[in-house]
């Protein structure tokens, strides 16, 4: 049976030297070896470069390691991308998908973000897939709206069986790097909507176990009022997951 898990998982983006990654990893790994019973699930997420020095320092499970993107082509001339099977090859656990910054500065579009949701859980890839609205759709109070388009086009097409292999991340475009964090209010009214479309979807039995992170200018000093609420799971987490100590003191929220 298949349970919700509390999940801190941090995306590092387009940062950190090798020696700096690795020193960075290590120290996680290590508080986390230090905390007693812990039971959030914690994801690290680095460049693809650094993705195999990851699952070494994770081998004895810690932290379980995610990619931030792959192709939606199984393979082929696609020069500078990664497919699910390299992924997998590396016994890489999860992969981001649909990031706001992959859809505005990529261009990803709902189709493509499918076809990568389908490749990364044919490939046993668990997706974080992310969803969220821009400040001009909040402004206008079609968040709930931007929202639905996004899981009925990229999600809702799996089986419930595949569909409970998936996390969901809401991230509030607005509040991305910006420092800027909806607050527990907003959070909580959009993942318990998010849930309420998985329950009328595939029912409550299998929205009640997903797990649905807050992305958003997430940290140490507003994760515990955030992760108090009853349908935020968790969190994913951008700068503040590239200083050791901030991202430990965000696991320790819960």
């Amino acid at each position: 049976m298949i349970m919700r898990k509390k999940i801190v998982a941090g995306n590092w983006k387009m940062n950190k030297t090798f020696q700096e990654a690795d020193e960075l990893m290590c120290d996680i790994d290590e508080a986390l070896e230090e905390i007693d019973g812990i039971e959030t699930e914690v994801i690290v997420c680095p460049p693809f470069v650094y993705l195999e020095l990851a699952k070494d320092i994770a081998r004895e499970g810690a932290f379980f390691v995610g990619a931030q993107n792959l192709n939606d082509n199984e393979s082929g001339a696609f020069t500078g991308e990664v497919s699910a099977s390299m992924l997998k090859s590396l016994d890489i656990d999860y992969v981001i998908i649909g990031h706001s910054e992959r859809r505005a500065y990529f261009k990803e579009t709902h189709e493509m973000l499918a076809r990568k949701v389908d490749l990364a859980i044919s490939h046993d890839l668990y997706p974080i897939f992310c969803c969220g609205e821009l400040l001009p759709e909040r402004n206008a109070g079609n968040q709930e709206q931007i929202v639905k388009k996004q899981l009925e086009e990229s999600l809702f097409h799996l089986p419930a069986k595949e569909f409970q292999k998936v996390v969901i991340a809401y991230e509030p475009v607005w509040a991305i790097g910006t420092g800027v964090t909806a607050t527990s209010e907003q959070a909580q009214e959009m993942h318990a909507f998010i849930r309420k479309l998985v329950t009328e979807k595939y029912g409550k039995a299998v929205a009640d176990d997903l797990s649905i992170l807050y992305g958003g200018s997430c940290n140490s000093k507003n994760a515990k009022e955030l992760f108090a609420n009853p349908d935020v799971d968790g969190g994913l987490i951008g700068g503040a997951s590239l200083k050791s100590d901030e991202f430990i003191k965000i696991v320790k929220s819960f």
